[in-house]
């Protein structure tokens, strides 16, 4: 409920870095709103996976977004699996949630909530390097993909809720 507060009162930026993005339906529908209302919103998520199923399953939710205006970006030098979330220039998360059903609802995170500037400026830096280091998922990137990864990412997504 947190995340989905915060997603809702940002008045400038939401930038979120995860190696696990399978929202639910509460938190796409927040990521698309911010992003409708003029929010600078970006989903960083990792080239590279340890998990195929939700690689899978991630794709049917970047379309809908790229749609609305969120942008997404792959970062491709290491493996990525920071759980970050800066809002604004003045909140910032750091932790062990991630953007998915299993990390909201089951399993037990812990993750910092800073109401501060110097905290949220250092993590701006933080993603900003990022971003430098990763590339744009673009639509018509999505919509080349070969039939099967296309079936394949449909039919992962059938599994959504439970990632």
């Amino acid at each position: 409920m947190m995340v989905q507060h915060l997603l809702h009162e940002a008045q400038e930026r939401v930038w979120i870095t995860t190696p696990y993005f399978v929202p639910d339906d509460q938190v796409l529908s927040a990521l698309k709103l911010a992003a409708l209302r003029g929010i600078d919103v970006r989903v960083l998520i990792p080239e590279r996976t340890d998990n195929t199923l939700i690689y899978l399953a991630e794709f049917a939710f970047l379309e809908s977004l790229l749609h609305t205006g969120v942008r997404i970006f792959r970062y491709g030098p290491r493996f990525l699996h920071a759980k970050r979330l800066l809002v604004d220039r003045s909140m910032g998360l750091v932790g062990t949630v991630n953007l998915d059903n299993r990390s909201f609802r089951l399993n037990f995170e812990i993750t910092v909530i800073a109401a501060d500037r110097e905290f949220a400026g250092g993590l701006e830096e933080v993603f900003e390097e990022d971003f430098r280091e990763a590339r744009v998922v673009t639509e018509s990137e999505l919509s080349a993909r070969p039939v099967a990864l296309q079936a394949a990412s449909r039919a992962a997504n059938l599994l959504a809720p439970m990632l």
